[in-house]
């Protein structure tokens, strides 16, 4: 099944998601339709909050980039209950975008690598440093759970820059080339 984007504007975007547990209905059958809805949309990241669930689960297509970053081919994963432990001091600048905010791009800085802990879709626990272009992807989405958006980290003058886009998304004025709600 592939699900509509909420968009920006709605009160999901901003509500801290809550944990979720191993007999979570239809679970495996939601983080594959997630992927799919992600695929569909051409997105690399999709957290559960997006599809209008608030809960602790968002999943991670890197693959796309595997032609210029080989180490990627594989990296497709699905994060449940994830929690940030450590970010690294270095940082750096990344044009982001989200499926929740179509057609707006804005470059953000945010630490190069991070140390998580998550269950993976057999709940499974991970604890692991993951740097690059996963940690970046990561990040954007554990914002997702957190009630926050990428433009939660602009400077205030940038965010005012953008704030009659902002609007135009709360009532509609936007193109997506797939489903919204």
């Amino acid at each position: 099944m592939i699900y509509p984007i909420v968009i920006y504007g709605s009160p999901i975007l901003r509500n801290v998601s809550e944990d979720i547990t191993p007999d979570y209905p239809d679970l495996k059958k939601l983080i594959e339709d997630m992927f799919l809805t992600m695929r569909e949309a051409e997105g690399v990241g999709l957290a559960a909050p997006q599809i209008g669930k608030n809960i602790r689960l968002f999943v991670v297509d890197c693959t796309p980039w595997a032609e210029e970053n080989p180490e990627l081919a594989d990296y497709r994963r699905a994060f449940i209950n994830a929690e940030i432990l450590e970010e690294s001091e270095e940082t750096d600048l990344f044009n982001e975008g989200c499926l929740s905010l179509p057609g707006l791009h804005e470059n953000v800085r945010r630490p190069i690598a991070i140390r998580m802990r998550w269950m993976d879709e057999d709940f499974n626990e991970h604890d692991e440093w993951i740097d690059g272009l996963p940690a970046r992807v990561i990040q954007h989405e554990y914002d997702h759970l957190e009630g926050e958006v990428f433009t939660d980290h602009l400077s205030p003058l940038r965010r005012n820059l953008l704030k009659n886009k902002l609007t135009n998304l709360t009532k509609g004025k936007y193109r997506a080339h797939y489903r919204t709600k």
